[in-house]
């Protein structure tokens, strides 16, 4: 299997090769079929290299080539499959596949159709990159891969100007944090004199915990993970990224890009575990960006912005449990939202189908009847991120609930809100789509049907992952055994030795679910009064909301925030740098220059005249001129 992993990146970039030369002249049905299977392929691959680490325990190494060297530093580019990234590698090929199948039916009738698959393609390989690198450079080229692919999938249909400027803004607030990971990893070869993974982590294992490169380092990285995996304060790019195409969201919001950040912390656990005031700091801002999410959810309108801020929230419970120590937990959640999330965003195309391009959920309504498959499939990832049992999200979540009341009973009662409003948050949107009567226009009742197999087998296989999947990690109190935790041990095993354990009795483990599970179900039942006995309808953007209601409605204000205390006074900074440094000042000098160049010499030219005469004339006032002076010199 070793021979064959550089497969695993290398069949979607040629898909991304072959697409993209061939976007104008291959048909659509040629296209779709060679993105979808070179993925397919890939994930082939990786369930082959799965279960050779399974069997072995043992990592896959793979050299490609020596990279560069420059003085100490050597950077080997190649490839690290051990039970972390072999777990990532099914998750993006094998979600990507489902992603990629799904985009042949949504996306037939666009124009720009070989461009998109092209577009997924690249950056399903950037994603490989960045998860199989066994180095941080490795890591970064991947990193900056996505960030750049997002920025052409979010402003795909970029003659939507609002839709361009979601892209740049995703680009420039995914810049800001690279900032931060890249200056950590220049830390990193400074404090171990290297940057591949292997050297750096034996290193840190034989050092205290808490000296301060640890610190700086580890903050320095949380820094990019917020960029990537928008957290507080980086966040607001996400919801914002909806401007693309729904397999996009999809691709960005569940199993790829957002989780980069939880990977890369995952990755370098040791190095968090020795700095635990980061831990601490990534603890709170995880536990704050999960409720802030959560309650900007709560009455949003458009059903992608639901899920969109319900991915913000999620990904702040995953910080909580890497920031508490639950590493296993986090990356269990990780595993878990990359089936549900997939399934609710590809699900929610399939409703923007439907209805004709309408994103708005009350102008829906009724539609269970209509669109029989996709609400299924919807109502079963619901349940799931809503963490009722047996569903894969309970069982994720409960881990981290329980992990955070371990390390802090603050943490738990927040956690386990937070879990209430998500569950709210969700059977509003289901009851907003699905039950009542239907919003919207006869034109838009006529058109209703269900999508083609090509987008509801993708929601098929995605529920019954969704259903299912949570059973790789049920606990022991249940009667089960974690194979998860089993399987994913020896990447965390150096951080498990340090961490302190607290052991959580039966009973109290099973209070706790169910608390969480009790409030997920009172906030359910509350969605259902309010949504469907109540038949209540948001109100319109015209009429007048509470108070409290408009601020989660308008998102805190965050964006307008943000507009006022940073981007006025830049452009108020960049039009005097360019009004007065750069056009008076280097502009004055350099043209002053130039000018007195040209007018002197107007002045010189005078002095040709091209009359012999004059220049007679002149020599002998020259020669009468160097006389006197040579009989001063004399005299004196």
């Amino acid at each position: 299997m070793d021979k064959y992993i550089w497969l695993i990146p290398l069949l979607p970039l040629a898909g991304f090769i072959i697409n993209g030369i061939g976007r104008n002249t291959l048909s659509k049905g040629v296209i779709g079929f060679i993105g979808s299977l070179l993925v397919l392929i890939s994930f082939g691959l990786s369930v082959g290299a799965f279960f050779q680490i399974k069997a072995t325990g043992q990592p896959i190494n793979v050299e490609l080539f020596n990279w560069f060297s420059v003085g100490s530093l050597q950077v080997n580019f190649s490839f690290l499959v051990d039970q972390l990234s072999s777990i990532m590698l099914l998750i993006i090929t094998g979600v990507g596949f489902l992603i990629h199948l799904y985009s042949v039916g949504y996306m037939h009738d666009d124009n720009g159709f070989g461009k998109f698959f092209a577009y997924l393609n690249l950056f399903v390989f950037f994603m490989l990159l960045l998860v199989l690198g066994s180095n941080y450079l490795v890591m970064f080229i991947g990193w900056e891969g996505v960030g750049l692919c997002s920025y052409l999938l979010i402003g795909f249909w970029y003659t939507n100007p609002s839709y361009a400027d979601a892209a740049k803004k995703a680009f420039i607030m995914n810049r800001i944090g690279d900032l931060g990971f890249l200056i950590g990893i220049f830390l990193i070869f400074n404090t171990f004199g290297s940057i591949a993974y292997a050297d750096v982590f034996g290193k840190a294992a034989t050092m205290h915990s808490g000296d301060a490169p640890f610190v700086l380092i580890t903050l320095l990285l949380f820094v990019g993970a917020i960029g990537k995996s928008a957290q507080l304060p980086l966040f607001t790019w996400l919801p914002d990224a909806m401007a693309g195409p729904t397999p996009v969201s999809a691709l960005i919001h569940a199993a790829t890009m957002v989780t980069a950040g939880v990977y890369m912390i995952a990755r370098s656990n040791i190095l968090f575990t020795l700095a635990p005031d980061t831990m601490e700091v990534i603890a709170i801002v995880g536990l704050a960006t999960a409720l802030f999410a959560a309650l900007i959810a709560l009455t949003q309108t458009d059903i992608k912005k639901v899920l969109a801020y319900s991915t913000v929230s999620q990904l702040g419970y995953m910080f909580l449990g890497l920031g508490v120590g639950a590493y296993t937990g986090a990356f269990f959640h990780v595993l878990t939202h990359a089936f549900f999330k997939a399934l609710l965003f590809l699900g929610a195309g399939s409703v923007i189908h439907a209805m004709g391009g309408e994103q708005d959920m009350r102008k829906m309504g009724g539609l269970s009847g209509k669109i029989k498959i996709t609400f299924i499939t919807m109502l079963v990832g619901t349940i799931a991120i809503a963490g009722i049992p047996p569903f894969s999200g309970f069982f994720s979540k409960d881990e981290i609930l329980a992990a955070a009341f371990a390390h802090s009973t603050t943490f738990y009662v927040v956690g386990v809100i937070t879990a209430m409003l998500t569950s709210f948050y969700m059977f509003r949107m289901m009851y907003l789509t699905f039950w009542g009567k239907f919003r919207g226009t006869h034109e838009q009742e006529h058109h209703l049907h269900e999508s083609p197999p090509s987008m509801t087998i993708p929601l098929i296989v995605l529920a019954i992952l969704s259903a299912i999947g949570g059973m790789i990690g049920v606990p022991a109190v249940m009667g089960g055994h974690h194979e998860l935790g089993a399987y994913l041990a020896p990447v965390f095993e150096a951080s498990n030795k340090l961490l302190v354990a607290h052991e959580l009795s039966s009973s109290t483990e099973w209070l706790l679910m169910g608390l969480s599970v009790g409030g997920a179900l009172i906030a359910m039942a509350y969605a259902y009064i309010q949504y469907v006995k109540k038949a209540s309808v948001p109100v319109s953007d015209e009429e007048e909301r509470p108070a409290l209601t408009s601020l989660s409605y308008n998102k805190f204000y965050i964006d307008e925030l943000y507009d006022t205390l940073i981007r006025k006074p830049l452009d108020t900074l960049s039009v005097f740098f360019y009004k007065v440094v750069d056009r008076l000042g280097i502009d004055g000098l350099v043209n002053g220059l130039g000018k007195g160049a040209v007018e002197s010499s107007k002045g010189l030219r005078l002095l040709q005249t091209g009359n012999v005469g004059f220049y007679i004339f002149m020599m002998v006032v020259g020669i009468i001129a160097i006389l006197l002076y040579s009989l001063k010199a004399f005299t004196i």
